[in-house]
């Protein structure tokens, strides 16, 4: 049984170990306690590295729920497939969907807007986003008029960067505390603070508050869009930073971006308990709003019902990640008994949908209308029209503001895929039936706030004294 005298790096790497900072302290205590052979190899047993898992090169099958209207439509269409293939090469990935909203984002293996992907045993941080449980909440406000609401839910509401300062945050229920302390991703005091700071804001971007009429009841209801803000984004790069730490060890193959935390492990648990109380507190986000509107007006909410469309569901060993998808299977969500919600353009009525799961869409439908040019495309298509002439054109007989007092053209309706072809298409391939529809009276969104953001404004004044 040979003695190993002195050992160095090369020594552990010649025995088929991976070279990492556990080296150093395992070289030093082997060579000053002189193990030999067998005493090394049960030492070094923690260390032993794990299989690799090689790409799944032929991918899996996976549903495409959409079909291109015109040429643009088709490039998007092609971008998002490429995509999709890429990512069911994923060695844990067993099954996928695309949605009729489907568009790129990110690098050619990146899972679209739009995009369900199912896994074994696995969390794809990257596959839920920074955006985690992105959600729309619906509150009934019966008979109330639809200006009243808005001009309440305006008072009471946040868009923007940032969140509340002090003397205008919501209290932080104590349930909720408890659950981020006791959470080993979600306890630090920055995490916290940020928690109780974002709590009632809706950031910017395409989230919103929508008021509108059902066409079933006449009712006025109030819907807003939005995630988990600040604190969502800050647990995403915790994820993905263990996901990258297991991707190097087991999967170096795999895209950085479709890195994953085996649910098997001590890691795996603690980040699905920390997604489950991020969820509860994106809820509570929404619901502090509405409750606040209510309050307000002084009335009593009729009827309540919410959805998350960008999340990790999970049946069993099976994870379903959508990333702008609306979960229409019951199993996703078991303590959700109303029927589900896909918004389309602040023009367009918000659908009221219900609907079963096929072997094609997975128990999902769209989340909305989805893009085909970015942001930067669509300003272009407008061409020499000003930001006043294009507002007028798109939102006549609508109350639309933005919280910022900046328009922002890119989230009005001719950004967005045609709404009647996704409809279309949700009935052509079964994503979902329509209950009902909120038809617009008007809504409240980020808008440009970037436009005057003090970095702006700075650099103007600079420029300006520059020319005097």
């Amino acid at each position: 049984m040979e003695n190993y005298t002195h050992i160095t790096g090369d020594t552990l790497i010649r025995l088929g170990f991976r070279p990492g900072k556990w080296f150093k302290e395992a070289i030093e205590y082997i060579n000053a306690n002189q193990l030999n052979e067998e005493e090394m190899r049960i030492y070094l047993a923690p260390y032993e590295p794990k299989p690799i898992i090689p790409l799944n090169t032929e991918g899996v099958p996976f549903a495409v729920n959409i079909r291109a209207e015109d040429e643009v439509e088709t490039s998007n269409m092609e971008s998002v497939i490429a995509s999709m293939k890429e990512i069911v090469k994923t060695p844990t990935v067993v099954g996928g969907a695309i949605m009729p909203d489907a568009c790129p984002t990110g690098p050619i293996g990146t899972i679209p807007v739009g995009g369900v992907v199912v896994t074994k045993n696995a969390i794809h941080p990257g596959m839920h986003s920074a955006d985690i449980c992105c959600s729309v909440l619906l509150t009934d406000f019966g008979k109330a008029d639809p200006k009243a609401v808005l001009d309440a839910a305006h008072a009471v509401t946040h868009f923007g960067p940032g969140g509340r300062d002090r003397n205008t945050q919501f209290r932080f229920p104590s349930e909720l505390l408890e659950a981020f302390e006791q959470n080993e991703y979600l306890k630090d005091p920055q995490m916290i603070q940020t928690a109780r700071a974002h709590l009632g804001t809706q950031g910017d971007g395409n989230h919103f508050l929508f008021v509108g009429i059902s066409k079933q009841t006449g009712n006025t209801m109030m819907i807003t869009h939005h995630g988990s803000r600040g604190v969502g984004a800050r647990l995403f790069d915790k994820g993905m930073k263990i996901a990258e730490r297991f991707r190097k060890e087991i999967s170096p193959d795999t895209l950085k971006q479709n890195a994953w935390i085996p649910f098997d492990t001590e890691e795996g648990e603690i980040y699905w308990d920390a997604l489950q109380v991020l969820r509860s507190w994106t809820k509570a986000n929404h619901e502090v709003i509405h409750d606040a509107a209510a309050e307000k007006l002084g009335i009593a909410v009729e009827n309540r019902f919410w959805n998350e469309h960008n999340f990790v569901f999970r049946k069993g060993d099976l994870f379903y990640h959508a990333k702008g998808a609306t979960p229409l299977d019951e199993a996703f969500m078991p303590d959700i008994t109303g029927p589900r919600l896909i918004p389309l353009n602040m023009s367009e009525p918000v659908l009221i949908v219900e609907g079963e799961t096929t072997a094609s869409n997975l128990g999902f439908a769209p989340h909305g209308a989805g893009r085909n040019l970015s942001r930067t495309q669509h300003r272009k298509s407008k061409g020499e029209q000003t930001i006043e002439s294009v507002f007028e054109e798109e939102t006549e007989g609508l109350d639309v503001r933005f919280f910022s007092n900046e328009i922002d053209i890119t989230e009005l309706p001719s950004a967005y895929k045609n709404a009647s072809a996704v409809r279309n298409q949700m009935e052509e391939f079964g994503l979902g039936t329509v209950i009902d529809e909120v038809m617009p009276y008007g809504c409240i969104m980020a808008g440009d706030w970037e436009k005057n953001a003090p970095w702006k404004v700075k650099r103007r004044q600079k420029q300006a004294t520059k020319m005097k």
